[in-house]
């Protein structure tokens, strides 16, 4: 399911611009609200968005996705405002711009740096899916209703193409042009944050089992 370079670039700017504006707009109380992701506040789940793009533009891919590494980035930036993280998401897009400018074809679909499973695209494919979930993360913890944006394709491409590479045995019950609902109930279940029995499937599907 994987999307073209074409889509991909400009979709994960403007998904980042979007999470910007969301992260910008949080006050002190909504920055400290827990999120189902276990253990985060809305604060941490904006500081991991940050950290991680800032890791990579900075060439820190060692370990990168593990725990201990995403840990490490959210506890460097614990106690930070929405405007100070949306300062910094600000910084290293534009610097991530101007390197996603750079790939052609032949980059986009050979292997990701050392260390990054997948290809380049599919690496830069999970940027896109992990602002666009964890906006809702944010969304979710502070009240705000969910939106089926462009980033929900990308979702359910990289969620779709994670169980591939983990040769998951089922069948992916929907596609890049199903209903918007279907597609997020899919996303939710393939992330653990929704029971995967409400759309058919097992705990399997969980690309983080």
């Amino acid at each position: 399911m994987a999307l073209p370079r074409t889509e991909v670039v400009p979709g994960l700017t403007d998904e980042l611009a979007r999470f910007r504006e969301l992260v910008r707009s949080l006050d002190e109380g909504e920055l400290r609200a827990p999120t189902r992701c276990a253990g985060w506040s809305v604060g941490d789940t904006a500081a991991h968005v940050a950290g991680t793009l800032a890791d990579i533009i900075a060439g820190r891919l060692e370990g990168l996705g593990t725990p201990e590494v995403t840990q490490r980035a959210v506890d460097e930036r614990r106690g930070r405002t929405g405007d100070e993280l949306a300062d910094e998401l600000e910084q290293v897009t534009k610097v991530g711009s101007d390197i996603l400018g750079s790939f052609d074809d032949d980059a986009w679909n050979g292997p990701g740096p050392a260390g990054v499973n997948g290809t380049l695209g599919y690496g830069v494919e999970a940027l896109w899916y992990d602002a666009y979930l964890h906006g809702d993360d944010i969304r979710a913890a502070i009240g705000k209703p969910s939106v089926y944006g462009p980033g929900l394709r990308a979702s359910v491409s990289h969620v779709a193409d994670t169980l591939a590479m983990q040769e998951w045995p089922g069948q992916v019950p929907v596609g890049l042009d199903s209903r918007p609902e279907e597609m997020f109930a899919f996303v939710l279940a393939g992330t653990g944050r929704a029971d995967p029995a409400t759309i058919g499937l097992d705990e399997t599907v969980n690309i983080y089992r």
